[in-house]
């Protein structure tokens, strides 16, 4: 009797053994995975790593459940060494429990501590230290680009963002000794756009036109309401001659509601060039006319730019943002099923609140002054930027995890059209970006969570 108890226990524990060892080999694998990824790049404020206990095994003791966080040094080597060091930790603690799969905190936002809250990254992107990397980058007679993008995701010093964001779209050339001349060049090839489609009579423009026109003219006071500056009439003329002319040069979309918050971003930074303190004082009533045309200019062909790599999103039914809807609703399946499955019961679909989220990238749901640093971020991904989407808003819808499993159909509805993100800093925002990263790193070479 006693020699089977006993073989029924080292039964038992080899199959306990083998369960960590597999769990292990499959988290130090994507460990591996993730520091290849990681190695010459910052990562954005705090990175989260949470091991959460597999509900079909036994349930883990509370001082297991813990969120492991670490600074970026502004040393890619230093942060890889600190993420092994971390990991480590948490995977011998696995091994004194028993358990556990790798999953990321999806409700550790509302719940960050002082500490966290009080690391902005407007202290990490201005440091003596990223300021001078940022400077080696620029002063060069060629700007690499791979470089200045690795820079960039992490955040940009405010007085270096519009020659960085001309530069990672392709509208500045990287070769310095070009830059003068061709700026000057787009700026007169935009300024002969506006007098050929926007400087004419009704008479001379088609009825869709003209109903286009009547649009825009509506759509421009509505524009980011919450921003006095906003209301001034010249910078709503600025936007409207800009939006206008760029739906008049790509007809395969035309003017998309949407697209005008797209250009307040490239607004507020290219008008930083000649206003100073912050945006609640901002008067563009003493810039002169040169001035404001070369603003217009720079808006328009970034624009352009960031458009041209997304155009399906806005063509006829916009295709492109409906592909990655879905893409959304599977990563948040396998990610956090437990919020997926609620959505569901509740018979809430994703493209009744991410539509907008992937319309207007986040810019009506995130205060106002967040949005170039998290423009920082979505132009440094450069091309890669609509898949990259999915993971930004995962991480964004995820937040408030806890928070969606109480709510019934109406209250979701209601709850995420109208965020709590008003009193959000940067640190907040840095954790959404953290998350994206890592799930990014994680999954994104593993599309069977796509899979349909």
């Amino acid at each position: 009797m006693m020699n089977n108890t006993n073989r029924s226990r080292e039964e038992n524990q080899r199959k306990k053994e083998s369960t960590v060892t597999s769990l292990d080999s499959r988290f130090n694998q994507t460990l591996k995975n993730v520091q290849g990824l990681l190695k010459g790049r910052s990562i954005p404020g705090k990175i989260l790593l949470t091991r959460r206990s597999d509900p079909s095994l036994q349930e883990l003791s509370p001082e297991y459940e813990r969120s492991s966080s670490f600074k970026d040094a502004g040393s890619s080597d230093r942060m890889t060494k600190e993420v092994e060091e971390e990991v480590q930790s948490t995977s011998n603690a696995n091994k004194n429990t028993n358990v556990n799969k790798l999953t990321t905190s999806t409700s550790n936002i509302e719940n960050t501590s002082k500490e966290v809250q009080k690391s902005a990254m407007g202290a990490r992107a201005t440091d003596s230290a990223r300021v001078m990397k940022f400077t080696k980058v620029l002063s060069g007679t060629t700007v690499v680009l791979e470089n200045l993008r690795e820079l960039a995701w992490s955040g940009v010093p405010d007085y270096m963002r519009p020659d960085v964001w001309r530069l990672l779209l392709g509208y500045a050339p990287p070769n310095s000794d070009r830059k003068e001349g061709v700026l000057r060049r787009k700026r007169l090839e935009y300024l002969d756009c506006v007098s050929r489609y926007y400087d004419i009579p009704d008479t001379d423009r088609s009825d869709d036109e003209i109903n286009m026109l009547r649009q825009i003219a509506v759509d421009c006071p509505r524009t980011v309401p919450d921003v006095t500056f906003f209301h001034e009439p010249k910078v709503q003329k600025s936007l409207e001659r800009i939006l206008y002319t760029w739906a008049i040069r790509h007809p395969a979309s035309g003017y998309v509601q949407g697209i005008n918050d797209l250009a307040t971003p490239f607004l507020v930074v290219f008008l930083s060039e000649y206003l100073e303190g912050g945006m609640d004082n901002w008067s563009v009533s003493n810039l002169s006319p040169e001035k404001i045309s070369n603003i217009e200019a720079d808006c328009y062909w970034c624009l352009s730019k960031l458009l041209d790599g997304m155009q399906d999103h806005y063509t006829f039914a916009q295709p492109g943002i409906q592909r990655l809807v879905f893409k959304l609703k599977e990563l948040v399946r396998r990610i956090d099923e437990p919020v997926s499955r609620h959505v569901e019961e509740q018979g809430l679909e994703f493209l009744q609140f991410a539509f907008r989220w992937f319309n207007c990238l986040l810019i009506r749901e995130i205060p106002f002054h967040l949005v170039t640093r998290l423009w920082d971020t979505y132009l440094a991904e450069g091309d890669a930027l609509p898949e990259f989407l999915v993971y930004i808003f995962a991480s964004f819808l995820l937040t408030w995890s806890d928070k969606l499993q109480t709510l019934d159909f109406q209250e979701l509805v209601m709850f995420l059209q109208h965020l709590p993100t008003q009193k959000w800093t940067h640190a907040e925002l840095e954790m959404v970006l953290s998350r994206a990263f890592m799930w990014h790193s994680m999954f994104n070479n593993s599309p069977s969570h796509f899979a349909s």
